[in-house]
């Protein structure tokens, strides 16, 4: 794992002390050593360097990264270019088009957006290749709630946007009067339909940003 040396440090640093997470690496080290596991190691807290604590606008939390060849990359819903764009986020790209008008683009690296300030965040940070959920409850569940209470205590407006029942059920840690939270179905094929679509959350989350002066997020990805 590269190791955290931003602003995200001062919050996350107590973590590493804990049994929990002394544990949890022990295991992750592990299963790198023995098995193949998404994303590459040295990625393993891409969302976090990309995306500074003091620099957070928007938050849009993911489950586990993908789990097949080539996807994941340490930020939530994106994949390389080159790569074949997921379900998921073919169905995020279509509400951004139905929502603002942006081009759907010919690949789905989201690292424009984590640069601008979107923090694309999974809750659990690894996982093993072709077996989805695979490092759950092994600790990454907490050390991402630490990251999330670290959120809600800075003193200025976020955005939360929360797709499906695992990102909604840590709405109970954000209890902060200036954050805006838009919640909506996942954007997988399986649920898209019951609400996720024509759900608007970009121009929300833009609206609410420049209501308290903040610089939108351009959510237009360029081709390649």
């Amino acid at each position: 794992m590269s190791a955290i040396d931003n602003d995200w440090l001062e919050v996350l640093e107590p973590e590493f002390h804990k049994e929990y997470y002394k544990k949890l690496y022990l295991f992750i080290r592990e299963e790198y050593s023995r098995s193949v596991i998404y994303p590459p190691a040295d990625q393993i807290f891409t969302a976090f360097h990309r995306t500074p604590l003091s620099r957070v606008k928007v938050v849009i939390l993911g489950q586990d990264p993908y789990h097949e060849p080539g996807q994941a990359q340490g930020l939530s819903f994106s994949v390389p270019a080159g790569v074949q764009i997921p379900p998921s986020l073919v169905n995020i790209y279509q509400e951004l088009h139905d929502d603002l008008g942006c081009k759907i683009p010919n690949n789905g690296n989201l690292q424009k957006w984590a640069d601008q300030g979107v923090l694309l965040l999974n809750t659990l940070l690894t996982v093993r290749a072709h077996q989805a959920f695979s490092h759950k409850g092994m600790g990454w569940e907490q050390f991402t709630d630490a990251a999330i209470a670290g959120l809600n205590t800075q003193d200025r407006p976020i955005v939360f946007i929360l797709w499906g029942k695992p990102a909604q059920s840590k709405k109970a840690l954000l209890t902060n009067p200036n954050f805006l939270i838009l919640e909506a179905p996942h954007p997988s094929p399986l649920s898209a339909y019951r609400g996720f679509f024509g759900s608007r959350p970009f121009s929300q989350a833009n609206a609410f940003l420049t209501q308290h002066g903040i610089a939108p997020i351009d959510w237009q990805i360029e081709d390649i």
